[in-house]
This record gives C-alpha cells, structure tokens and sequence, in this order.
C-alpha cells in the first residue's frame, strides 16, 4: 500500500495545523486516509495506543482492552441468542446441558478480560497466544478453567471449527492486526457462530472483517454472525471515559506544562509520537503505510538544539 502525501490546500486541514499537538487514539495503521491528511496538517500527533510503561506494557490502550474485552463476551452472548442471528446457545449452559464453547485468540489484555468473563458466565473457554510465558502465566491465573494453548495455524483453525464464539484479541502495538481466521475458516464454522473482532480497529484479524456500528452491529457470512463495532467502548461511554481520564490524565498535564519537551524528558511518551511536521515516527505505521520513517528523535532535533 502506497500513500501519496498532498500539500495542504487552502480550506483543507483547518482544523489542525503545524505546532498543534493532537493527543488520541490514532490506529493509523489501517487508516491511510487519515495518516495522509495528518501528514498534510504539519501538527504533531501523538498516539495512545503506543505510548508505553516502564513495565513494557501500553498504559492508555489497556483501559479501552479491558472494557473491549469484557465487552466482546457481553456481545457475543447476546447474538448467540437465536432471534439476533445465532445458534441458540446459551453460553454457560444449565444442568444436563453443554456450554458454549468459546475460543479466544490472544492472551492480552483483551484476551484476558474476556476469558474472565466467559469463565464468570460458566462456558467452556480454550486461549490460544504465541506466548508460552503469557500461556503459563494464565494457566496459573484461572487454575485449569481456560485451556491454554499454542497458537499455531492447525490450532487455531481446529479451534475455530468447533467454537460457538470466536473472539478475536489479537494486538500488535501500531500495525495491522494479522489475519487467524480466513473466508476458508470462516466458511466451515457452525452455522449461528459468532465471531467478534475486537482487533477491527487495528483492521481486524478475520479476513471477512469489516467495521460495523453500535447502531448496526452485524452482519452474516456464511451463516456466521460478524461482531465487528469499532471502539466498542462507545458503547459503555460513562465507564469508558472514567477509565481513560484516570489513565491519560498524568500524560495529558504534562503535555500541557511541558508541550514537546515533555517527550524529550519521558521516553515512554515519546514512544507515543506517530506523526510530527509531515513525517511518519512510528515504524509499524511507516511499514503499514509503505511510507519513509523518520525516528522520534531525529524528527524532534531541531526542537531540541532550539530548546
């Protein structure tokens, strides 16, 4: 994908221009729309979905992951149910009947909370993730509840195949979402299946992904329900903003005192920084896009020889 950067038009990018700083969630990886008219603005865009912790963890995504995964159980329960599209499962089950089976790709934060959810509501719950240290780590948090396993193609589509609820959790900080389950998988699932895409934002990581709304939340492929709202913490706004207020809150005073020293004096901030004065500064969208990159800290030397 090759995105061509446009001079700035009178009329065009008034609402951002060169010295305002924008502080959000960007996801520009899938967007080349809107990297390409942030490029053209000259302003200074930083990221919260790859600012980081010194722990190594991603501080002002994993608010929005947690509610998104407890979430996507809350979701695909509901379409379960048969008058919205499903199969008719109840997803934990009563006595003398079988729970829902669901299948979580990815043990991150998202993954996380959403296991946590589906074991509350009793069904039978396997995460898959490339990690064998993430894996041992979860094994040990539900004590034997969620069977845990490597991720590998076979697995994820022998899983996929007997999954009532497939949710996809799957995150790699700034890029693409990769594509697990395929049109192939896809059309070989149960009839009534759901999946539920909360990596769309990143561009989803089922191939017949594509953004839906809370006002319209799915739509059937192959007798598969498709649950894929783009920041489906919209729809919990009241808890969601708590959440992001009490996380962004120390980032946001800082850039407000400090402006763009404050990435000079906090490394983890300045991870955040996607996009200054035209250039792209965080690699995964610079190869996402197939745009040049140019590093943070070569992007921000001339500020920092005139500080």
């Amino acid at each position: 994908m090759v995105v061509k950067v446009k001079e700035p038009q009178p009329n065009e990018c008034r609402m951002l221009r060169p010295g305002q700083l924008l502080f959000t969630y960007l996801h520009l990886a899938p967007d080349p729309e809107q990297a390409k008219l942030l490029l053209a603005s000259g302003a200074t865009a930083i990221a919260y979905e790859t600012v980081t912790s010194p722990k190594g963890g991603l501080p002002l995504l994993a608010p929005m992951s947690e509610v998104a995964g407890r979430m996507s159980i809350q979701a695909g329960a509901h379409h379960l149910e048969k008058a919205q599209g499903g199969n008719g499962m109840l997803l934990g089950g009563v006595p003398g009947v079988e729970p829902a089976h669901v299948l979580i790709l990815g043990g991150g934060v998202v993954g996380t909370n959403a296991a946590r959810m589906a074991v509350g509501l009793g069904a039978r719950v396997t995460l898959l993730d490339r990690s064998l240290e993430r894996l041992n780590q979860l094994d040990e948090l539900f004590q034997g509840r969620v069977v845990c396993v490597y991720s590998t193609q076979d697995a994820v589509e022998r899983f996929a195949l007997e999954a009532d609820l497939v949710i996809g959790a799957v995150l790699i900080p700034g890029a693409s979402a990769p594509k697990l389950i395929t049109r192939h998988h896809i059309a070989r699932m149960k009839p009534g299946a759901v999946v539920v895409d909360v990596a769309i934002d990143q561009g989803g990581c089922f191939e017949t992904s594509k953004p839906t709304t809370h006002q319209e939340p799915t739509y059937v492929v192959n007798d598969v329900v498709h649950y894929c709202v783009a920041n489906m913490p919209g729809g919990v706004a009241r808890t969601a903003t708590m959440a992001l207020t009490n996380a962004t809150l120390p980032f946001t005073l800082a850039l407000a005192d400090r402006g763009l020293q404050a990435l000079r004096d906090d490394a983890h901030l300045c991870n955040g920084l996607n996009v200054h004065e035209g250039h792209v500064t965080y690699e995964a969208v610079a190869q996402a896009l197939n745009l040049p990159y140019l590093s943070p800290e070569q992007a921000l030397t001339p500020f920092m020889q005139s500080a």
